[in-house]
């Protein structure tokens, strides 16, 4: 990896303790914070942290990374134990495009385009993650071009606009279990899909929702989802429509169809009982995704995975994050114990600490992962125990 270090304060390479991991300021803190933004020559605050897959400079592969991003820079390690980082990069004077679509069938992927013209791609595992990344990072860049130190709440009240609507406000309530779009299965060409909707029943649910005055404005507004990756087509009318070969990249008839990019989607051809059993599994609705540390269970060594829980059948997938649409193994959760463990029974010293639980199935088998933070680690174990008891 490349290493940039323009005028970087070094002051930001030590990552924290755990616990430390971006608590909501107490009281207390607060005359802290104040003095602190009195003091802009004192250490870069850290904003976010996390796996995030990078593109390497040298060679185009995709590989996990854990990323620090600071008021003036994001910093990226092989390992998140690792006390000198692989690279840094400067965000004076950087611009961010999101979404970057020039990976084809990557999705997620934001770019950073630093001041002397460098590249760094950054793929997020979902779409709420990548939009959290982009948000702090615009900000971050915006704060250093005014000269003002790095804070999430804006000082100006924002106007709203009737065209500023809030992509991402817009497609959670979308997906809202009951008062969204229907997913459902529909058949076309020979072939099932699970998990999706047709072109119509978009249009409708915006004019229905007050989001739009006519099918004309929704045509739009759903090409705008499409666009920035919310929305994704699915069959090859609503594909070829997104790709420029017709008149408007989002397609409102019946025909057309398009599914939520971190729905179940999935698509069965002329399938085998093999296939129904496994399309089974995703039948779900996502309840959490995100990555995680998983370590092997032949030769215990830990590898970044992305997880994905769904809910009845309550089942875990996991992937390997920089490719790969097809799943590395399935946990089925039914019946399933979940705990945290407070430290790594057979790891080597110093490898793998902190934050770690314990999956073990029905069938006695044993899964341990590493959250990023006890925050973290928490919200998955919680998830797990309630689709483990109310799945199938």
């Amino acid at each position: 990896g490349t290493y940039e270090s323009d005028n970087f304060s070094q002051a930001v390479c030590k990552p924290p303790a755990p616990s430390e991991a971006f608590e909501p300021l107490a009281p207390s803190d607060l005359t802290r914070q104040t003095r602190m933004e009195q003091e802009p020559e004192s250490e870069p605050r850290r904003i976010r942290e996390g796996y995030l897959v990078k593109k390497g400079s040298m060679f185009s592969t995709w590989k996990p990374m854990w990323v620090v991003f600071s008021e003036d820079g994001i910093e990226y390690f092989k390992k998140k134990t690792d006390n000198s980082p692989k690279g840094m990069i400067p965000l004076k004077g950087s611009t961010l495009t999101s979404p970057c679509q020039d990976f084809g069938k990557r999705m997620f992927v934001i770019k950073l385009t630093t001041a002397k013209q460098q590249d760094h791609f950054f793929q997020a595992s979902h779409l709420e993650e990548r939009d959290a990344w982009v948000k702090d990072i615009r900000k971050a860049i915006k704060c250093i071009e005014g000269g003002k130190r790095f804070s999430r709440k804006s000082t100006r009240k924002s106007i709203k606009l009737p065209s500023s609507i809030n992509l991402s406000t817009l497609y959670l309530s979308m997906k809202d279990p009951d008062k969204g779009i229907r997913e459902m299965k529909l058949e076309k060409d020979k072939k099932i899909f699970n998990h999706c909707f047709t072109g119509n029943c978009v249009i409708d649910w915006l004019l229905s929702n007050n989001s739009i005055r006519n099918r004309q404005e929704g045509a739009v507004l759903a090409s705008a989802l499409l666009n920035e990756g919310y929305l994704q087509p699915a069959g090859d009318a609503s594909k070829s429509a997104a790709e420029g070969l017709a008149e408007t990249s989002f397609l409102d008839l019946e025909d057309a169809l398009y599914y939520f990019a971190d729905s179940g989607f999935f698509c069965e051809g002329n399938s085998s009982d093999d296939d129904a059993i496994l399309s089974e599994e995703f039948r779900g609705i996502v309840i959490k995704q995100g990555c995680l540390l998983k370590q092997g269970h032949r030769r215990k060594n830990w590898k970044v995975r992305k997880f994905v829980l769904r809910e009845d059948p309550a089942y875990i997938h996991y992937y390997d994050p920089a490719g790969g649409e097809d799943p590395l193994g399935a946990i089925h959760l039914r019946g399933c114990v979940v705990t945290a463990v407070e430290d790594n029974p057979n790891g080597k010293k110093n490898e793998v600490e902190g934050n770690l639980f314990e999956i073990i199935t029905a069938h006695e088998v044993h899964y341990l992962l590493q959250a990023a933070t006890s925050h973290e680690r928490t919200e998955w174990i919680e998830a797990i125990q309630l689709v483990s008891r109310t799945g199938k």
